[in-house]
Formats: C-alpha cells, structure tokens, sequence
C-alpha cells in the first residue's frame, strides 16, 4: 500500500495551518499524513498543530506529526529535513510539499499524487505557466519576474518543465534518494527539477491556480529589492545548472 507524506515547512503560519492539514487529509487519495516542520514559530504554529495531531492520530493509525527546529532556520533545509524524516521514520514512498500560507490549494496535492500513481510520473510539479494554470496571488511584478526566470529556465535546461520555480512538488521515494535538495530558497526547485530531467526521471506538470493567501505575512518578496536578490539567486542556479550540463 502506497503511503504519501505531505512535508509542510512552517513559520508563523498559525492562522493557515488547521486549514491546510485539513483539506489535505479530506482530499486524500491513498494513505496520507502530514508532517509539519516547524522552526520554532513565535505566533503558536506548533500547538495548533499538536491539537490537530490529538484528534486525527489513533493508536494504530499516526496522520499528523509535528517537529519543531531549534536554532535553525530556512525553506530548503526544512523541506530536506521532512523529507528525510518522510523517508527513514515514516517509510513514505510519495513525498509532497508546497507553501502553507493556502496559496496552493490543499486540494491540488490529492492531483499531484494521481499524476504519479495514475499517470506513471516520478515528479509531479504544480504548475502556473501551463494550460490550466495561474498566478492570481501575486502582483504584476512578481508574475513579470517569475516569466522571465522560467523563460530563461526553459531556455538553457529544456522545456520538459515551464514552471522551475513552483515549489508545489510531488515525488517518488527513489527520486529523493537520489537527489538532495542544493539551495537556501526557492532555487533549490529549479535545480532539483533540472537534474531529475538530466538523470532520467519522469517529471509531469499539473497546472494549479495559486490564489493569494489569507492571513499573515508573505515570505516570497516584501518588495523589488527582496524580488531581485531572490531573482539573481534564481539566474545564478539555472547558469550554474547549464554550465554543468555542457562539460
């Protein structure tokens, strides 16, 4: 039986949480549990978490864990560290994870997960910029500058993926064991996703509307200057990622 771990990296995120584990769980579509990777949010995350932890787990059944990061910090490295927990504790053989501020909708993942149970993909990548798909979330800004990285992504590493930068991700136990996230933002998707192309995976875009969020405050970009550091991040990764493919 297939068991897929949902990987959610949290900060103060007390008001989005409930929500999203809960429309995870309702949506399921094979064995589901969610593991929230909480580093140490001072607005409560971790005891709403706990409380849902106490009505869905049983004795013979855990759907929602929690583990709190002490004196760490950062998106890549609580994704990295949930899917390791996913893999080694859990035994997961299916690994999502994705913003938890409801941007991606909950029930999307169940979508991602058929693409790999029902469609034969390795990766399954929540896509905005395919047929289907949508940034309603974001500012004119930030879609210009998400465009021109992804075109610039398609252009030197393929167009297998149209949206590198998506972060709303499913994937199979062996594609995690062979490649480890590299980055300290968003540009650890880019540079996963072109090297699971490079090796052989079969990776599938599922397109998704990310609407904006709710409640509390947005880590993507507070303002330019926060777009073009991440940005020149994100360039610097596809260069890097084409200068490895030409030698």
């Amino acid at each position: 039986m297939t068991l897929v771990c949902t990987v959610l990296p949290t900060f103060n995120e007390r008001d989005n949480i409930a929500a999203l584990i809960e429309g995870i769980l309702t949506n399921a579509v094979a064995p589901h549990m969610i593991l929230v990777v909480d580093d140490s949010s001072p607005d409560g995350t971790a005891e709403v978490v706990r409380s849902l932890a106490a009505r869905y787990n049983s004795a013979d059944q855990l759907r929602v864990a929690l583990y709190v990061r002490i004196g760490q910090k950062g998106l890549t490295s609580a994704i990295q560290c949930g899917i390791d927990f996913a893999l080694e504790t859990f035994g997961a053989d299916i690994v999502t994870w994705m913003d938890c501020d409801l941007s991606m909708p909950p029930a999307d993942v169940a979508r991602l997960v058929r693409a790999i149970l029902e469609e034969g993909a390795d990766i399954a990548v929540g896509s905005r910029w395919v047929k289907g798909g949508a940034d309603a979330a974001h500012g004119w800004m930030a879609r210009t500058l998400s465009r021109i990285i992804n075109s610039f992504a398609v252009l030197l590493l393929g167009g297998v993926v149209h949206d590198y930068t998506s972060g709303f991700i499913a994937a199979r136990a062996p594609v995690l064991r062979t490649l480890r996230l590299r980055g300290d933002y968003g540009e650890y998707c880019i540079d996963l996703l072109a090297r699971a192309v490079r090796v052989g995976f079969v990776v599938k875009e599922v397109p998704y509307i990310c609407v904006p969020r709710t409640a509390g405050e947005s880590k993507t970009g507070a303002n330019l200057w926060d777009y073009l550091v991440k940005g020149r991040k994100y360039v610097a990764t596809i260069w890097n990622l084409w200068e490895e493919r030409r030698t």
